[in-house]
């Protein structure tokens, strides 16, 4: 079965790191993001999400939101699905959809990446 929480890594080196899954699916934890719009120093961001009942073989989907804290006006959803291989390699997929912040209505249709 697929463990949601721990600490995860990422290809861009981004780090992750889930607390334990309460009963009812959600959990808490922390991003680290290692691509950042602006260039600047990233900091260690607070994500809240919620993960769907493990079916029969146990990979569970997910969704997670990151607010990024003090260093961007941008928050990012995530969905996604834990897999295990033969190996016992647990396997992260997903998808993320970002909004940032415009100041204008004009300027709507650059907000979402």
């Amino acid at each position: 079965q697929c463990q949601l929480s721990g600490l995860w890594r990422n290809e861009q080196d981004s780090l992750m790191e889930i607390s334990a899954v309460r009963d009812n699916g959600d959990f808490q934890g922390k991003y680290l993001t290692g691509v950042t719009l602006a260039g600047g120093c990233a900091r260690a961001s607070p994500l809240t999400g919620t993960q769907q009942e493990p079916s029969e073989e146990g990979w569970p989907t997910f969704a997670f939101t990151v607010r990024w804290d003090k260093f961007s006006n941008a928050t990012t959803a995530f969905a996604g699905q834990c897999f295990v291989d033969v190996g016992g390699k647990e396997t992260l997929t997903t998808m993320w959809l970002l909004r940032e912040a415009v100041g204008s209505l004009e300027e709507d249709w650059r907000a979402t990446r």
